[in-house]
């Protein structure tokens, strides 16, 4: 009975460990992943003279031809920590870092008269206490300077969006949000439109054709009258068929003018008739000359 108690006992400890996770949080911490965001295998390291006024820094005052040390240039992402780190090429040990972190001071600064060079503020814990120190480095290409200068950039945007991220959060968990859901004995209404009498007639066509046979519906398409269009409109009429058709046959309100050829037919035949008229007048007259005639024979 005690053998059998006691292992149940360990395993229900076993489940326990496994089941709860604040066990797991205590016990095990995170690792924070460095990501590689720029590397260079040339750096060139100056030492440089204290800065005397609050003017910017110039290459031109440094000895570029002579420099202190020279190897690789690392930009590495830790977490919300930015590391610019100096190592050696073949052996890898670290000659100094430099650190980007949110509400601090740059790291880095330009100078006025070169884009390939900068003066690169170092930090190292000495006894204790983080001592500070200002050097010089210098790349051997224009690119290259530009990325080391754009992976910071990343870095600083990353880290703009994560706080932006934070505050909504924060800010959507603090205001109350509202509650649509239905209370008890709380219902709906949906107030749906009639539908028109257009609608309900084309869908009982469609029924009433859908219920036809083939046969059916052949009749009842041969069944529907052709719609003809009508015959155009007479054109107007030409000249040639006004001056064929006699003004007799025309209505009394159209009214043409007639042409100079008419008028003289007209004249001719007034002249005609006025010559005719003259000789049967003549004929009727008494002839003298013929009564004397009869006379004497």
């Amino acid at each position: 009975m005690d053998q059998a108690s006691s292992s149940s006992n360990v395993e229900e400890d076993k489940k326990k460990s496994f089941t709860d996770p604040v066990n797991i949080d205590d016990n095990e911490e995170r690792e924070v992943i460095e990501i590689a965001l720029f590397q260079v295998p040339e750096c060139y390291v100056y030492l440089i003279p204290p800065r005397k006024s609050a003017a910017s820094y110039r290459a031109d005052e440094w000895d570029v031809n002579k420099w202190a040390w020279e190897g690789s240039l690392k930009v590495v992402s830790k977490g919300e920590e930015c590391i610019i780190k100096l190592v050696d090429k073949t052996t890898g040990e670290l000659y100094a870092q430099a650190f980007l972190r949110d509400g601090e001071p740059h790291p880095v600064e330009a100078v006025i008269d070169s884009s390939r060079y900068f003066v690169l503020r170092v930090e190292e814990m000495i006894g204790g206490r983080v001592r500070h120190a200002f050097i010089g480095i210098g790349f051997r290409e224009r690119t290259e300077a530009y990325d080391f200068q754009a992976a910071l950039h990343d870095h600083m945007k990353y880290l703009n969006k994560k706080k932006t991220a934070e505050e909504m959060e924060q800010h959507f968990q603090n205001t109350s949000s509202v509650d649509y859901s239905l209370k008890e004995g709380e219902t709906i209404v949906l107030q749906l439109k009639n539908r028109s009498e257009k609608d309900t007639k084309s869908k009982l066509v469609e029924k009433s054709l859908s219920n036809l046979s083939l046969d059916d519906k052949g009749k009842s398409i041969e069944t529907v009258p052709s719609i003809i269009p009508p015959p155009p409109p007479p054109g107007p009429l030409s000249p040639a068929t006004i001056a064929q058709k006699s003004p007799s046959s025309l209505p009394p309100s159209l009214s043409l003018q007639r042409s100079s050829e008419e008028q003289d037919l007209n004249t001719k035949r007034e002249e005609v008739e006025k010559k005719e008229a003259k000789e049967v007048g003549d004929e009727d007259a008494p002839d003298d000359d013929f009564g004397d005639f009869q006379a004497a024979g």
